[in-house]
């Protein structure tokens, strides 16, 4: 039975707009972002979601309180960058949920045509046998042509095999 999640056209037009977006949307805010190698980022000290009320309140608390906080603490900078976080968020929150549903969409299209071609090959191969369709199938069957296994052969390549050692009664 033919499978049909999703049924959309994207015409050159709008493909071009969302490109034309997408770029007006880096050119915006690339230059503000940071980019962190493996090691960099396992080596941050990370605010998670009970970490984060802590650090509000610490940073109130720094801030109508200025005279105990040496300007080595950095308060300003501090300040500034739970501003930015707060601009920030709701920004990477939109486009997560907008790319979540974009990769959604691209496995039910992806699966829809998947769908469609295995049926369809089953279909050639029963029907296109005497349409001279036969070098066809036999291409498109490479697909799920399987390949040979490799034998296990002994751990140790100087140990007789099994029926070597049965043939010598050990």
């Amino acid at each position: 039975m033919p499978q049909n999640l999703i049924s959309i056209e994207i015409s050159d037009t709008e493909r071009q707009q969302a490109t034309e977006l997408v770029t007006q949307l880096k050119a915006l805010l690339e230059p503000k972002t940071l980019g962190l190698d493996a090691d960099q980022r396992q080596g941050l000290l990370k605010m998670g979601d009970k970490s984060e009320a802590f650090c509000r309140a610490t940073l109130t608390a720094l801030a109508e309180n200025r005279q105990v906080v040496p300007a080595s603490l950095g308060l300003e900078e501090a300040l500034a960058d739970q501003r930015a976080l707060d601009a920030l968020r709701p920004l990477l929150l939109q486009l997560s949920q907008l790319t979540e549903r974009l990769r959604d969409t691209e496995t039910a299209l992806g699966s829809d045509v998947m769908n469609a071609a295995v049926e369809g090959y089953a279909l050639l191969k029963v029907t296109g046998r005497n349409q001279g369709l036969d070098g066809l199938v036999r291409e498109l069957g490479s697909r799920f042509a399987r390949r040979r296994r490799k034998p296990i052969g002994p751990a140790d390549p100087a140990a007789p095999t099994d029926d070597e050692a049965l043939a010598s009664g050990d």
